[in-house]
Order: C-alpha cells, then sequence, then structure tokens
C-alpha cells in the first residue's frame, strides 16, 4: 500500500497522546470559570464584595470562585485519571459486556493470535469477547502489560481463519503503532470531560435561582444598570466559552485520525500477506458491525464504526468501500464485492495493480 509515513504517524499519535494530557486541565478550568460566570450572570449572586465592580462584578466573582473550586476539580480529575490508567480495561468491558477469552473456551482465536505475535516478536495481549451477533473487534490498552484485544463472538462464528488472522493483526497494528494509547487517552479525557460538565450543570440547576438575589440593596440606580449591563455581558461570555470548550472536547475526535484504519489495515496486510482475507473480512463486517451496548467512545476504537454523524464530518473511520479500494489498488488485493444483502457475489472480480 502507499506509504502514509508509519514514523511520522507514530511520533504524531505519541505527541497528540501528550498534548491532550497537558490541555484538559486548561480547558476543565476554562469549562469551570464559564459556568461560575453563567451562574453569576443569571443569579445575580456576586456577594457583597463585588456588587460595587459595575460590568466587571460577575468575571470578578467567578475568578474569585474559580481560585477556591480549581484544587477539587483538579484533584478530581487526576483520581480519575488514576483510577482510568489502571482500570480502564474493567470500565470499557463493563460498558460493552466483555469478558476474557480463554484459550480453552477458543483455541482457535488463541492460536492464531500467538502465531502472528511470536511472528514478529511481539508479546502476546489477552484475548476478550463480547456475546454479540455483530461483527467487531477493537484493541486497548496503554503499555505493554495491559494491551487487550477484543473480538465479538459473531466475528468468531462467521470469519475463517485466514479473515479472523487479518483481523486480529489490524488490531495488533493499532497496538503497534500506538493508535490504542491514543484512543483510550481521548476515551478518558472525554468522559471526564463530560462528567464534570454534567455534574456540574446538575448542581447548578438544583441551586435556588432568585433574580437579583446576591446583589447588595444598598446599590445605586446607575450601579445596579451597570450591574445588569455586566450580567447580560457575563452570560454571552460564558456561553462562548463553554462553546469553545465543547468545540474543543469536539475536536478530539479529528485529532483521531481516520488514516490510522488504512495503516492498520496495511500493516494487516504485511503481518498475513494475504490482503484478499482482509478485504474478505471487511467485506463481512460491512453492515453487521453494531454493537448496541457500545458507547460512542468505545466504538471509535473499533475496527468499524458505523456511527458518521452528519454527511460524515464527524466519522471516526473511512468508509469500508474505501478501505477496500486501497488494499485492491496498492495490495494488489482482490475484491469479490458485494450482494445487495451482503453475501459474497463470486462472480464479480477486481484485480489491483500489483496482482
Amino acid at each position: 500500500m502507499r506509504a502514509f509515513g508509519l514514523g511520522t504517524h507514530i511520533a504524531s499519535n505519541n505527541f497528540k497522546s501528550v498534548l491532550l494530557l497537558a490541555g484538559f486541565p486548561v480547558l476543565l478550568l476554562l469549562l469551570m470559570y464559564a459556568l461560575f460566570l453563567l451562574y453569576a450572570g443569571v443569579a445575580g449572586d456576586y456577594g457583597g464584595a463585588y456588587a460595587e465592580n459595575g460590568v466587571a462584578s460577575p468575571f470578578l466573582w467567578a475568578a474569585n470562585s474559580l481560585t477556591h473550586a480549581w484544587p477539587f476539580a483538579l484533584g478530581g480529575a487526576g483520581a480519575w485519571f488514576t483510577v482510568a490508567y489502571f482500570s480502564h480495561q474493567a470500565l470499557i468491558d463493563m460498558s460493552t459486556g466483555a469478558r476474557e477469552l480463554t484459550r480453552k473456551e477458543n483455541g482457535r482465536v488463541w492460536n492464531l493470535l500467538e502465531n502472528l505475535c511470536i511472528s514478529r516478536g511481539i508479546p502476546m495481549p489477552s484475548l476478550r469477547v463480547i456475546d454479540t451477533p455483530a461483527l467487531n473487534a477493537f484493541a486497548s490498552g496503554l503499555h505493554e502489560k495491559q494491551y487487550s484485544i477484543t473480538v465479538t463472538s459473531g466475528l468468531l462464528e462467521t470469519l475463517d481463519d485466514a479473515e479472523l488472522e487479518g483481523v486480529l493483526a489490524h488490531e495488533l497494528t493499532h497496538i503497534k503503532n500506538h493508535d490504542v494509547r491514543l484512543l483510550v487517552i481521548a476515551v478518558i479525557f472525554v468522559g471526564i470531560f463530560s462528567f464534570v460538565g454534567e455534574m456540574t450543570f446538575r448542581g447548578l440547576t438544583n441551586m435556588r435561582w432568585s433574580g437579583g438575589g446576591g446583589r447588595s440593596r444598598s446599590s445605586s440606580s446607575s450601579s445596579s444598570r451597570d450591574s445588569g449591563g455586566g450580567a447580560i455581558i457575563a452570560i454571552v461570555a460564558a456561553l462562548v466559552m463553554i462553546a469553545i470548550a465543547y468545540a474543543l472536547a469536539i475536536a478530539i475526535r479529528f485529532a483521531l485520525s481516520r488514516r490510522r484504519e488504512y495503516l492498520a489495515d496495511a500493516g494487516a496486510v504485511e503481518l498475513t500477506k494475504n490482503p484478499d482475507a482482509m478485504i474478505s473480512a471487511l467485506r463481512k463486517i460491512s453492515g453487521h458491525a453494531e454493537v448496541p451496548r457500545a458507547p460512542a467512545e468505545v466504538r471509535e476504537m473499533f475496527i468499524e464504526n458505523t456511527h458518521v454523524g452528519i454527511g460524515e464530518i464527524f466519522a471516526t473511520h473511512p468508509p469500508i468501500e474505501k478501505r477496500i479500494a486501497a488494499l485492491v489498488a496498492f495490495a494488489g488485493g482482490l475484491d469479490l464485492g458485494a450482494a445487495p444483502d451482503g453475501a459474497p457475489e463470486f462472480g464479480k472480480r477486481k484485480r489491483g495493480p500489483w496482482g
């Protein structure tokens, strides 16, 4: 397949992982300040010390509130990251219904994965299975001792050995390319951001809202007008900050380059020397990849994620047709096509330029 710059891709994944970890506290503090500012603007509860500062009153009150609250927020976030670092696999298993798959239960998949790892001198990750007729798989883990590959029971029942080997090689490539590390960090990042935002909004809505209850009643009419103007400005500014924070959280999905799937497909072909099996596996997976219990963040780690949003703008995976076309064009694979019901159509053959 065409060289996308594997070394650059791995370096980019490492850089983005560090950037997400470093940027999280900044984004969290921005969100907290915006929420304090929104509360000050709507409720008018600045406190006596800030009632006479006119337009600046809600901004000063929000800044002061943040100075008292930030250690608890960052401490809670740090605790979440610590728990997630050591227990993220258990959290993923709980959210998807995955369980450990033993060699005794399915020696076939164990042998296929073990042979792939031995051929490359790669430590063997643990194996897990989701009991669902859907056809999907994903890798997870932050370091060598945590790496795991999860497959669905539908995948094990539907794919033949060569196709299943291609899928396992695809997931091993994600581990090798550090895609897994970046994806897990992104899941943790978005998870804590969503949790803090939800809990903060819930706390605000449970408070007593009273118009102007916190403002000084001894203020002059001019001061009251200034405070009223400041409240409107504060609300607008808070909403803009919240929108920016939300946009940055959405931007994380764009940081998860869709190119990683092309590279993992290429890595699978390079490892198995069998582009036809990878193409055939993708054909079988297409249209049957939906895992109902899986949350959106975990679906981003799947070999196929059918949720593409509006016009594929927020798609985390390239369309399977494009992935197959790349395998045909650059790996010399054969595409047997697909019938309307998803079954192979054996009369239709395409050969890549290397065939």
